[in-house]
């Protein structure tokens, strides 16, 4: 993962000629350094986001990095929505949405979501078997799954042994349990 660009690079990621990311440069436009004793510019990877961003350009293969995306499992379309909302795509998420298992499957798969938080409204043995075939693929060990737990659920700290990193039993606060989100994908991007 490169944290540093030279201009040449941003024109390819921008498709843009490297003179035009020079200018951009020199105006201002977007933040970066030159190496001392040169001309050479640098931009880091967090100021090629955040112009990239605020000019909506496409991030190309800087996208992976500059989202985290969040799929949410479930059939309770009002807690859903509620979720979805909490969780912006101007505020660096991307949100998809899956009703059932199959398409959870089909969704990870394509998607390749930090974090999963999975309703076990939609059946418990479904939403458990749901973690159990993620937690067999390596490719999943990472990504987090939050449980949404039924309020007379008899364990619901028991879940996590099932392979939830966490479990919220219902009901429980919508803004805590966003919050609480950000914090782990926010650690898990610093383990990176």
């Amino acid at each position: 993962m490169r944290k540093v660009f030279t201009t040449g690079q941003v024109a390819k990621i921008c498709k843009v000629a490297p003179r035009t990311v020079s200018k951009w440069f020199d105006s201002g436009r977007l933040v970066g350094y030159r190496i001392p004793g040169s001309q050479d510019r640098r931009i880091p990877r967090e100021h090629l986001i955040r112009f990239l961003k605020e000019h909506q350009m496409p991030l190309g293969e800087l996208e992976e990095e500059a989202y985290s995306k969040i799929l949410i499992i479930g059939t309770d379309r009002m807690l859903i929505e509620r979720l979805h909302g909490m969780l912006p795509e101007v505020d660096d998420y991307k949100v998809q949405i899956a009703h059932s298992g199959f398409e959870a499957g089909i969704q990870a798969e394509s998607f390749h979501p930090d974090a999963m938080v999975l309703d076990l409204a939609m059946g418990r043995s479904e939403g458990l078997q749901i973690v159990a075939n993620l937690r067999k693929n390596n490719n999943y060990d990472d990504v987090i799954i939050i449980g949404l737990a039924a309020e007379d659920e008899p364990n619901p700290d028991g879940l996590t042994s099932n392979g939830f990193n966490e479990v919220f039993k219902k009901p429980f606060d919508p803004v805590l349990l966003t919050e609480r989100l950000r914090t782990l994908i926010r650690q898990r991007k610093d383990l990176l």
